[in-house]
């Protein structure tokens, strides 16, 4: 039996936490520092999840046998590394392997070395602005501007514009974000989607495919966000695809990472473009996608305690997954007006009896 920390305090981890209480294998969760709705399904507890020495000290504490991870900031920070130091299970990768998501560079040029299919581009460091804009004003059309660090889903920028594609290089290196630089790659044409994979350093499970829908506005416009709603199964992931994405995808990332001696072991997210049976890499995450997981949750019958406690002990059990979908499911994210730029925090939430 485990007894499990999550650390997160999202939508995200509300749909993780009522899949870990729900699980056979669960004896005990707690969520840091969780949230009121998360309160509803376990013990939120008030640690600085920054502090990795506070998240150890918890854990032996309470002879937590198995931590999970939720956001990609303390993954970025090196918490997965300081807890196994400690010999403490994590299930969410190392710093080292987070940079598949924590840089857009290093995850381009990973996936040239290991042969996964994605768009081709060209990536500048901090001090190479000039060298970056001049890039901007002779690509063709659109063009993708992405900031190479974390900038929470909005570091991206899909220009149909010439005028765009600069602003954007500009605006990114003005500090916006961060001081990291921009990979900027052709227009991928197709449809998205995302596939989540189960990792234990090794081999891999494969959950439900899920669409989200980025921009702010109704009828897909607007400014691009972290995610306003998702729904799984996606059926453009056909068994064909899906295949595909098993064997040029997911199986080269999970060898190529073990061949550079950085084992992947956590939730895998490829944010894909799909055109016919044609299957590119947009982006990769290193842990479950927000809003997609309240949607891939919702339709996955598994004991996920088991599921994420044998991958983070390196011995995958793929029978913990009794079915990747159970039916459908769809959520929509509910934001604060202004959101994504400055929006208004701290506001009471009314209609949830009603809702």
């Amino acid at each position: 039996m485990e007894r499990i920390l999550l650390i997160g305090s999202g939508g995200r981890e509300h749909a993780l936490a009522k899949a870990l209480v729900a699980s056979e294998s669960c004896e005990k969760l707690w969520v840091a520092p969780g949230n009121p709705g998360i309160a509803r399904e376990a013990e939120c507890v008030l640690l600085n999840i920054a502090d990795h020495v506070a998240v150890e000290k918890f854990c032996m504490r309470h002879d937590v046998t198995l931590v999970v991870i939720g956001p990609e900031q303390p993954l970025a920070e090196g918490l997965a590394d300081a807890l196994r130091a400690e010999n403490i299970d994590v299930f969410g990768p190392s710093k080292a392997a987070a940079q598949l998501e924590t840089s857009k560079g290093f995850s381009k040029d990973f996936m040239r070395r290991h042969h996964v299919p994605t768009a081709p581009y060209q990536r500048f460091d901090a001090g190479q602005h000039v060298e970056a804009r001049a890039a901007a004003e002779m690509h063709d059309l659109p063009v993708v501007i992405k900031y190479d660090g974390l900038a929470a889903g909005k570091g991206v920028v899909v220009a149909t514009e010439r005028h765009q594609a600069i602003e954007a290089v500009d605006m990114m290196y003005q500090g916006v974000f961060g001081d990291d630089g921009v990979v900027i790659e052709g227009f991928l044409k197709g449809e998205e989607a995302s596939v989540f994979a189960v990792c234990d350093g090794r081999d891999f499970v494969v959950l439900a495919p899920a669409q989200d829908h980025k921009r702010v506005g109704d009828g897909d416009t607007g400014k691009n966000t972290g995610g306003m709603g998702a729904y799984a199964p996606a059926p453009i992931v056909n068994q064909s695809v899906m295949d595909t994405v098993c064997e040029k995808v997911i199986r080269r990332v999970i060898d190529g990472m073990a061949a550079e001696g950085i084992p992947f072991v956590g939730c895998l997210f490829c944010g894909l473009m799909i055109d016919g049976e044609e299957v590119s890499v947009v982006e990769f995450n290193v842990r479950f996608g927000d809003p997609e997981t309240q949607a891939v949750m919702s339709v996955l019958d598994a004991d996920v305690s088991a599921l994420f406690a044998s991958a983070a002990r390196g011995s995958l059990d793929a029978t913990a997954v009794r079915s990747a979908h159970v039916g459908f499911a769809c959520n929509v994210v509910l934001a604060s007006q202004g959101y994504p730029d400055a929006f208004l925090k701290g506001l009471p939430i009314s209609g949830i009896d009603a809702a």
